[in-house]
């Protein structure tokens, strides 16, 4: 694995990669967490569109099967089953995993699903909510899924982070945010932790000779419903920014797209937008900080983590 991902993933990015670009997905069985809204909505149809396999795993499960029952709408003859999980509660994600690892395999997962600029609360486990339901989460569904994702000939798992991940810092000592709280700066330590777990992911996946691939995707700045989840003056302003200087969630859907569709990429590939300063356009291959690549934070945040979920990964342990 390497950790120069323009020096090393696909060069078909960059070159106004659409999702009218994508081969036929028939066959094929994606995960697509958060998948009712925004980006996820997107990403997953998208995949019924070119003959995937999608699964829904969402937090409201009403919700999932109306978005469900509309894609198979538009696109007679589409595989598209919900999946109930909440990422803020281990026992939904046990349940969802045992559910889904029920599946001959899972092709690609896409760890898409995340909050933004929500105030100070702490989960059971004690974790600040971002860093709950952004990483530990799905760090918690992807070690449930790797059995079933190793029965796949070409495994994949997509996490999404932002490029918000460069301002991150990451306390692991107080994960529960204890002193000084401020919703961006606990969203941007989520995003650094959803870069170093896939970085590290991929890292341990190559060192097991695993046929996983683990991939990161950022979407840039795109008009998505969380734009509208801040409060006060802080949610006014990330309303009418995004809607002044985003670019829509349909381009802000590529790069995971891209990730989890196109061939040939290697583990620690990053996509993002080509414009300038990654915050819009076609997916291409990108650079990600030097903290996201650090193999001794990797380490730190992988041991906290099955730590505060209690769920270890036997297979990549190294």
């Amino acid at each position: 694995m390497t950790t120069d991902s323009r020096a090393n993933s696909s060069k078909s990015g960059g070159s106004g990669w659409t999702a009218d670009r994508m081969a036929d997905q028939r066959g094929r069985t994606f995960v697509v967490t958060g998948a009712t809204s925004g980006l996820g909505l997107v990403t997953a149809r998208e995949l019924a569109s070119h003959g995937g396999r999608v699964l829904l795993a969402v937090r409201d499960a009403a919700r999932g099967e109306e978005v469900a029952s509309s894609l198979r709408h538009a696109y007679p003859g589409a595989e598209v089953e919900v999946r109930r999980v909440d990422l803020l509660d281990l026992d939904s994600i046990r349940r969802a995993a045992e559910e889904i690892a029920r599946e001959e395999s899972v092709d690609v997962l896409v760890n898409n699903a995340g909050i933004s600029m929500v105030e100070h609360a702490v989960t059971a486990q004690g974790a600040e909510r971002h860093f709950a339901a952004n990483h530990l989460g799905h760090f918690a569904l992807t070690a449930l899924l790797e059995p079933a994702l190793r029965r796949s000939p070409a495994p994949r798992v997509v996490t999404v982070t932002s490029y918000m991940h460069e301002k991150g810092e990451l306390d692991l000592d107080d994960v529960a945010w204890s002193r000084k709280y401020t919703p961006i700066a606990a969203y941007s330590a989520s995003k650094l932790a959803n870069a170093v777990f896939g970085v590290e992911l991929a890292r341990r996946e190559e060192s097991a000779s695993s046929p996983i691939t683990s991939v990161l995707a950022h979407p840039g700045y795109s008009n998505t419903p969380m734009q509208s989840k801040g409060t006060g003056l802080i949610g006014i302003a990330m309303r009418v920014s995004g809607m002044l200087f985003a670019q829509s969630q349909e381009m802000g859907a590529l790069p995971q797209l891209f990730a989890a569709t196109e061939p040939g990429l290697v583990g620690g590939s990053y996509i993002g937008p080509d414009g300038r300063g990654g915050r819009s356009g076609h997916p291409q291959p990108g650079q990600l900080s030097a903290a996201a690549q650090d193999p001794e934070l990797g380490r730190r945040l992988w041991e906290r983590s099955q730590q505060l979920t209690g769920i270890r990964w036997q297979s990549t342990d190294v």
